[in-house]
């Protein structure tokens, strides 16, 4: 108890009756969104937050739960289909032998010809400063406002020999390309994406792409048949593919095998795993009695015997803490009205009135202390960067701590000070904290 009330700050009190309020409730869900994952220490944040919820009894039962609300619109689906560079469909593992067999006989190839998992999106950046890559294809990607410590980012992009973007609009990303390839929103296509709850659902195509804009699948395979690498991408349809991730991910966790397009739009989407035709979907994981590809009936967690684990999750300070150079802290974060690089969002008016720029939140006791008001210009420095904002003056933050929207590019953007650090598990950076110091700025006020 005393380690978290000096970790967080939070009175000894207000822990207690947290503990209570939970502990007494008959029906309880956990939810958090991105903030706990983007430390050094994320994922023993994540297991710290599900052991609460395994030892409360609150999985497997109506109305109990946990889960992650994910940063991107289909963050989930991404992960089940096998997008990142270590997953295969069904989110199996590209590094298991016997789930890189299965896929491989799916998709007709030696299991040995399937590349061995490869290495983050920052990591990329640090490849490239090392002169491992040379090239670069990217889609819907903005790194140069989303990544940490992007002033690194923008020296490897105007490193690279050659670089492609796809992408529906020009980001800031994208003028560093050496050819742009316009491609398309979702509404410009069709396919499915996967909500929080773990519901498969049917996303249809309401118009068509806008001048020589394509859709990202037929840029795809356009350039896989002019590499003369054509096998395996020479679909005719979304419909052809999704058939072939139900191929792929059968016998999976995520097993879309049982899963049409057809019964998505029966039943307004379906829960994963759906393992036969037959199968109407799993609503709820980890219920009692529930069936599950790794312990067969045994139990229904995924370890061999059917029972769960509590996983230790020691505390972790920072990579990098506050000292007297550097004495407070910078978290960043979302703003209701702007979305993820805000490639979108910054073009839509009424979104840009409602929060035009960033600005600098910061409580009133520090405002005094460096003689701020509201409304003033303030200067951000980290070891990294440094970028000049108007002061927000709010009492819905911590005194040693200011607040940042990442959202924004070149000189406003948040990610001018954060730090590349990254959880040595998930990869995902230290987006929420590193050390600052704040000043007015010369010639404000």
């Amino acid at each position: 108890m005393d380690t978290t009330k000096q970790v967080t700050g939070i009175a000894e009190n207000a822990i207690r009756q947290a503990a209570e309020w939970w502990g007494r409730a008959s029906t309880s869900f956990l939810m958090h969104a991105r903030g706990i994952e983007h430390h050094s220490h994320g994922v023993q944040n994540v297991l710290g937050a599900i052991n609460i919820v395994l030892a409360s009894g609150r999985i497997g039962r109506e109305n109990c739960g946990y889960a992650t609300i994910t940063g991107q619109g289909n963050g989930q689906g991404g992960r089940e289909h096998g997008q990142k560079c270590d997953q295969l469909p069904g989110a199996r593992d590209l590094g298991n032998p016997e789930h890189r067999a299965y896929v491989a006989g799916v998709w007709g190839m030696n299991p040995d010809d399937l590349p061995q998992p490869g290495v983050d999106a920052y990591e990329i950046f640090r490849k490239i400063d090392k002169g491992e890559i040379k090239g670069l294809l990217s889609i819907c990607f903005n790194p140069l406002v989303s990544l940490p410590d992007n002033n690194f980012v923008r020296a490897q992009l105007e490193k690279l020999e050659f670089y492609v973007a796809i992408d529906f609009f020009l980001n800031e990303t994208a003028r560093y390309a050496h050819i742009v390839l316009p491609g398309s929103l979702h509404e410009e296509d069709e396919g499915t994406v996967t909500t929080a709850e773990g519901r498969v659902i049917k996303i249809n195509k309401a118009v068509e792409c806008p001048g020589e804009a394509r859709e990202d699948w037929r840029i795809i395979q356009d350039i896989a048949q002019a590499l003369g690498r054509e096998k395996g991408l020479t679909f005719s349809s979304p419909a052809e593919m999704f058939a072939e991730l139900g191929q792929a991910s059968k016998g999976g966790v995520a097993d879309y095998s049982g899963i049409t397009y057809e019964k998505l739009e029966a039943q307004n989407g379906v829960f994963w795993p759906c393992p036969t035709k037959e199968h109407t979907g799993t609503p709820r994981l980890f219920e009692l009695g529930s069936w599950n590809p790794v312990a067969q009936g045994k139990g229904p967690f995924y370890f061999p015997d059917g029972k769960a684990r509590f996983n230790v999750a020691p505390y972790s300070p920072p990579t990098e803490d506050v000292d007297e150079d550097y004495p407070l802290i910078l978290t960043t974060g979302r703003v209701v009205s702007q979305f993820l690089s805000g490639t979108q969002t910054r073009r839509i008016g009424p979104l840009v009135d409602n929060y035009p720029e960033p600005r600098i939140e910061m409580h009133p006791a520090l405002a005094e202390r460096l003689g701020v008001n509201d409304g003033d210009w303030v200067t951000a420095e980290s070891r990294r960067g440094s970028t000049t904002l108007q002061a927000l003056v709010v009492k819905t933050i911590r005194p040693d701590t200011i607040f940042i929207p990442y959202h924004w590019a070149g000189r406003q953007s948040a990610n001018q000070l954060t730090i590349s650090a990254q959880d040595p598990i998930s990869k995902i950076p230290e987006f929420k904290v590193c050390a600052v110091r704040v000043r007015k700025a010369v010639g404000s006020g």
